[in-house]
């Protein structure tokens, strides 16, 4: 047996804190899109409620904090024990391919159930995916300074939606690579089998490389460190408002004057994620950066809740999927007294509703939806902090992808 008593490498309290608050929020996402209900988009203004809005609006901020913050810890790995840009370039390249793998393989299953890729709605290429590729871009980058990766980073995230009206320009043999870079739409990869492109991957490059250059910052000293996320968060939120008022640039849908002010209101924060506009960052990362601000470098009771996820998101991640689609199964089994086989196809993380085959009356209210977020939060505590603490004490090689 591989173990080891070497003391684990210091760790970035608040960052930890941060990733696992947001992959917390993500299970509620997750646990809407199994159990729900509701029958559209919860963000179509047509259809949704405040509450539902509200409650899928505040999972925007997960995907753009994961792929920051593994932009942050690729940093903190390469200035860690004095690794080389080359060890921290096979590291990510690496664990980049693994990250596609796991996208192919055990996320599909555990989303869909099956292994049918003939199944073209079960095939989504998710944030995993997105990870993944963003790492294989920031293998190549990270020889190069700091300061130039943060001005690629910067320069993708601020101009890439003018991209947005150049598809109809790509040359028909090229669709495929564009899609997979800038659009979300399918790809054909064998007869028969199709991806949907979830997340594009252009932007998340650039939100990788932002979030490398960005663990520069926590090597200052407390209060010039603090200061300067009080900064840069103020920044962005700003920026945020005054272009999203302008109306004109960083989003392909702009905010409309609906009936009501909250309604206006709800319309002027709904940013496009798929692919993520400049808006839809700015948005999503100032908040934040601003809560590292205020964040200290000590466990609380409260925070080691959230730092027991946020040091093991992959196994929460693939976990929770796992835990979410056995428990909509077994349920409806008891529901419908009968196996729910119309659960086993498609991907209902990304069908509206989750499971179009199944019985038209399917699903459940928020009030169940947050009960059952609560309670998977609950299951995955222990098993987190099992895994966790196996992690630090045993060094096998696949731990550090896992």
């Amino acid at each position: 047996m591989e173990t080891t008593d070497k003391p684990a490498k210091k760790r970035i309290i608040s960052i930890d804190v941060l990733r696992g608050i947001v992959i917390a929020i993500m299970a509620l996402d997750h646990t809407r899109e199994f159990f729900s209900s509701f029958r559209h988009s919860p963000t179509d203004l047509a259809y949704t409620t405040t509450e539902l809005f509200i409650t899928r609006w505040i999972t925007h901020f997960c995907a753009p904090v994961f792929v920051f913050v593994a932009g942050t810890g690729a940093f903190l790995y390469y200035v860690s024990r004095g690794r080389s840009a080359e060890i921290t370039s096979r590291f990510l390249w690496t664990r980049g391919l693994f990250l596609v793998l796991m996208e192919l393989t055990v996320i599909r299953f555990a989303a869909s159930f099956n292994f049918n890729y003939y199944d073209t709605t079960a095939n989504i290429l998710q944030v995993i995916w997105a990870i993944g590729w963003s790492m294989i871009f920031l293998a190549a980058l990270v020889r190069l300074p700091s300061w130039v990766i943060a001005v690629v980073g910067g320069v993708i995230v601020l101009f890439h939606n003018l991209l947005d009206d150049v598809a109809s320009m790509v040359p028909g043999s090229l669709q495929w690579l564009f899609t997979i870079l800038h659009v979300r739409d399918y790809i054909t990869v064998a007869p028969g089998i199709e991806f949907l492109v979830a997340y594009p991957l252009i932007p998340w490059i650039g939100v990788m490389a932002l979030g490398f250059s960005f663990g520069n910052i926590f090597y200052l000293e407390d209060n010039a460190k603090q200061k300067l996320l009080l900064r840069i968060g103020v920044g962005m939120a700003a920026a945020f408002v005054v272009i999203r008022w302008l109306n004109i640039y960083g989003d392909p849908i702009p905010w409309t004057y609906e009936g009501s002010w909250l309604f206006t209101f709800l319309s002027f924060i709904n940013c496009t994620k798929y692919p993520p506009s400049l808006l839809f960052l700015l948005m999503t990362l100032s908040l934040p950066i601003l809560f590292l601000s205020f964040m200290k470098e000590r466990e609380t009771p409260l925070s080691r809740i959230f730092l027991v996820f946020g040091r093991v998101p992959m196994f929460f991640y693939i976990m929770h999927i796992f835990m979410l689609h056995a428990a909509a199964v077994v349920l409806a089994w008891v529901r419908y007294r009968g196996f729910p086989s119309w659960m086993l196809t498609g991907n209902p993380i990304f069908s509206s509703p989750a499971f179009p085959a199944g019985p038209a009356d399917y699903g459940y209210g928020l009030i169940v939806v947050y009960a059952l977020w609560l309670l998977l939060l609950a299951a995955l505590w222990p098993l987190c902090r099992w895994y966790m603490n196996y992690k630090r004490t045993h060094d096998y090689w696949i731990l550090r992808y896992l």
